[in-house]
C-alpha cells in the first residue's frame, strides 16, 4: 500500500493519510476587520481530503498583522467567520489546525492600529520591503518590547489558542519560521537584547518556550504543533550557530509533548532532519519542493512521517486523488497568490473538470 495513503497518529487526531496541506498566506481576509472571506470556507472545502489542513497565518492580536487582507482570532466576528470555515472542512471529514502568525517586524505602520510601530525583540530593521495596500514599502525600524510587555504578548497566544479551539479549529500551529516574532527572539542576528530574553541562548528560546507552554495549557500538547524553517533566512532573519540552536530549542520544548514537528526544507546542507527527529517524540511533518516521489520515499524510509505540500495543493484541490492514480497536476498562478477575489483561489479545476 502506498504509504502515504496509510493512517498516522498526529497527537489526539488520528490523520486518514499523511498529505498535509501547507499553510499559505493567500490575502483573501478584509483588509479592515481581519475577518475571513466568505470564500474561505469553499476554499478549505475543496482541500478537506487531506490528512491534515494547516490554514493561512492568522494574527493572534492586531499589533501581529504583517500583510494585507490577512485574517485574524481576537474578535468576536473574526472567530465567527472562523466557526463556518472549519465546519465546511469538518462535513468533508477533514482535520484543520490554526497557524498562528505574529510577524513581529514584518510589518508596516500603515497595517497596524493607529499607525503603531512594529514591534520585535530589538530596534533592528528588516531588509526589504513590506507589501501594504498602497503597494511596497520599506520596512520600518521596530520598536524594542519592553521586558514587561512580553508577558502580554505571551497572553495573547494564550487567548488566540482559546478562541481557535472556540471557532471549531482541531488544533493551533505555532508559527516559529520565516523570521517573523518567536524566529526574531530566537535567532542572534534580529536579537540583541541583554534581559532575560536575549543573550544566552536560554534565554533567546524563552520566548517561544512561553508562548507554547501557554498554548499547550489551553489545548493540550497533543493539540498544538510547531513550525520551524532553519537557516531560511526569508525576512533576513540570521542566526550565528544555527545548528545549535535549533537542537537546544528542540530539546528545551520536547517536555510539552507537543503532536507536531512541522519543519520546512531550505536550502541548507545540513540535515537538520536527521538532526532534529532523535530529539522529538511527536510526529515529524516535512515539506518544502516537495513532489509525490519524494514525499513517499521520506515516508517509507521512516525519516518524517507526514509530507507536506504547498503550491501543489493550492493549485489541485483533489491532490490525493491526483496522487492516487498518478495523474498530471495544475500549475499554479502565481500572479493569483495574493490577489483579491476567486481566481486563483477556488477555481482551480477538478481532474474530472480539467
Amino acid at each position: 500500500m502506498n504509504t502515504l495513503f496509510k493512517n498516522l497518529r498526529v497527537g489526539r487526531h488520528m490523520l486518514r493519510n499523511r498529505v498535509v496541506m501547507a499553510p499559505m498566506t493567500r490575502s483573501r481576509a478584509d483588509d479592515t476587520s481581519g475577518v475571513p472571506s466568505g470564500l474561505t470556507a469553499q476554499y478549505y472545502a475543496q482541500r478537506a481530503d487531506a490528512g491534515l489542513i494547516v490554514t493561512e497565518g492568522t494574527f493572534p492580536s492586531a499589533m501581529g498583522k504583517g500583510y494585507v487582507r490577512t485574517p485574524g482570532i481576537h474578535s468576536a466576528a473574526q472567530i465567527e467567520a472562523w466557526k463556518r470555515i472549519t465546519a465546511a472542512v469538518h462535513a468533508k471529514g477533514g482535520l484543520i489546525f490554526l497557524q498562528l502568525m505574529h510577524t513581529g517586524r514584518i510589518s508596516h505602520p500603515s497595517l497596524l492600529p493607529d499607525h503603531a510601530t512594529p514591534v520585535a525583540p530589538s530596534a533592528i530593521a528588516a531588509a526589504g520591503k513590506v507589501f501594504t495596500a498602497t503597494g511596497p514599502q520599506d520596512f520600518v525600524t521596530p520598536r524594542a518590547l519592553q521586558t514587561e510587555e512580553i508577558p502580554g504578548i505571551v497572553e495573547q497566544y494564550r487567548l488566540a489558542t482559546r478562541h481557535a479551539l472556540e471557532a471549531g479549529f482541531d488544533g493551533v500551529e505555532l508559527h516559529a519560521a520565516s523570521g517573523y516574532l518567536p524566529e526574531q527572539f530566537l535567532s542572534s542576528g534580529t536579537n540583541q537584547r541583554t534581559d532575560r530574553y536575549g543573550g544566552s541562548l536560554a534565554n533567546r528560546a524563552r520566548f517561544i518556550v512561553e508562548v507554547l507552554t501557554a498554548m499547550t495549557q489551553e489545548a493540550g500538547g497533543d493539540r498544538v504543533g510547531i513550525k520551524i524553517a532553519p537557516e531560511m533566512g526569508f525576512n533576513s532573519v540570521s542566526d550565528a550557530t544555527p545548528e545549535q540552536t535549533f537542537q537546544y530549542l528542540v530539546q528545551r520544548i520536547a517536555p510539552l509533548n507537543l503532536a507536531y514537528l512541522h519543519l520546512a526544507r531550505t536550502k541548507s546542507a545540513f540535515d537538520y532532519r536527521a538532526l532534529l527527529r532523535p530529539l522529538f517524540d511527536g510526529a515529524l511533518l516535512y515539506g518544502g519542493g516537495l513532489d509525490k516521489a519524494a514525499a513517499q520515499s521520506l515516508i517509507t524510509d521512516g525519516h518524517v512521517d507526514a509530507a507536506v505540500f504547498g503550491s501543489s495543493y493550492l493549485a489541485n484541490p483533489d491532490l490525493l486523488q491526483r496522487f492516487s492514480i498518478d495523474a498530471p497536476l495544475n500549475t499554479p498562478d502565481r500572479d493569483t497568490f495574493y490577489s483579491a477575489g476567486p481566481n486563483g483561489y477556488v477555481d482551480y479545476p477538478a481532474l474530472e473538470n480539467a
